[in-house]
């Protein structure tokens, strides 16, 4: 196999069109970091040289499995991470103020055991800090030489497009990079992020290709579910078959099962080539918990879509269409907060 590469976001910087997401190594997925080690090792050796990890996962052990890893192969890796989610107990212990990131950085940089990150990305908005400060402090450490490249991840468009404008207001460097949910049942992104990106010039790396797993081909319609155990039992509102929303997500993979059996390929092999093959995609992130899970996912590599495949896709999920919600994406406040969407009573009839 010979893995492709794609300039991301006009940083100049070459990366693999597969990047090894690393969320499932330590204690929320695969705690045994001689494994997790491996696995980064053979990703790496059959020529992936993205690896995105955060310092919330696993709360922090991911990065510190990954600094080992990289041991001896830092110069040939493209490493990105992300900040944003709380670190322990107390105040100030996440966020994208100044203070909080400018610590983190140096506690990421630590458990990777490296002196800079190529890509540090904030993992999701922060309405109690200022875009301005955000860009100003990410800015500094791209100056400082820690950080080469920044970005965000699972920023609605309109924020996207201020942070732009904002930095290029006040001569800050901006967001280079995006990382959106996106997936076969979760095309959303194609109607505003992608674009958005695509006309400002930024590089996207997406997640959740497998959609939180129900593009896996476990999870099938008439078979029964276990939901005391994996995702299922983590959230199991998202797999439970006698939800309406779970049994359109069924019925939708039966079908899709059919283009991948058509094609002679897997589900998952489907799905991750569906998201490649988008002009706005440069990077897919790949989050196996195992070495067969990584083999499986690294042998449809190749498999190049056509036209008519895509069209039958469009057919099954229109584009721009989110059959379900992404666990982990992003809601904006102003939806949950009813007073930010009601009057006040006596000011809601219009005589």
């Amino acid at each position: 196999m010979s893995m492709h590469y794609r300039v991301l976001g006009g940083t100049g910087i070459e990366v693999s069109v597969h990047c090894l997401g690393t969320m499932m190594f330590g204690a929320v997925g695969n705690p045994d970091h001689d494994e997790c080690v491996r696995i980064i090792h053979s990703a790496l050796d059959q020529g992936i040289n993205f690896v995105d990890t955060a310092d919330m996962y696993s709360a922090g052990e991911s990065e510190e499995i990954v600094g080992k890893a990289l041991r001896g192969r830092r110069d040939d890796v493209v490493l990105a991470t992300k900040v944003h989610f709380r670190m322990g107990v107390g105040p100030n212990r996440g966020g994208n103020s100044r203070r909080w990131i400018i610590k983190e950085v140096e506690e990421s940089l630590k458990r990777l055991q490296t002196d800079w990150i190529d890509l540090y990305q904030i993992h999701r908005p922060d309405h109690t800090t200022d875009i301005e400060e955000t860009l100003s402090t990410l800015s500094d450490l791209v100056h400082q030489g820690k950080i080469r490249a920044f970005g965000c991840s699972t920023f609605p468009a309109d924020e996207i497009v201020e942070a732009h404008h904002v930095a290029e207001r006040r001569g800050l460097l901006r967001f280079r990079t995006e990382q959106p949910p996106y997936s076969l049942l979760a095309r959303g992104v194609e109607t505003s992020v992608l674009p958005v990106c695509q006309r400002l010039g930024m590089g996207v790396l997406t997640w959740g290709p497998l959609a939180s797993g129900f593009l896996t081909g476990r999870y099938r319609k008439g078979q029964p579910i276990d939901l005391a155990t994996g995702r299922a039992a983590l959230t199991p509102a998202r797999f439970d078959p006698s939800l309406p929303v779970n049994a359109s997500k069924l019925d939708i993979v039966e079908q899709l099962v059919e283009v991948a059996d058509g094609l002679g390929c897997s589900l998952p092999e489907l799905a991750v080539a569906f998201t490649v093959a988008h002009p706005g995609v440069t990077s897919v992130i790949v989050g196996p918990r195992t070495m067969n899970q990584l083999e499986a996912l690294l042998k449809g590599a190749s498999l190049t879509l056509d036209d008519a495949t895509l069209d039958r896709i469009d057919e099954i999920v229109p584009p721009g269409t989110n059959i379900y919600q992404p666990d982990g994406a992003w809601r904006p406040p102003v939806l949950a907060d009813t007073a930010r969407r009601r009057r006040p009573i006596a000011d809601r009839s219009a005589a």
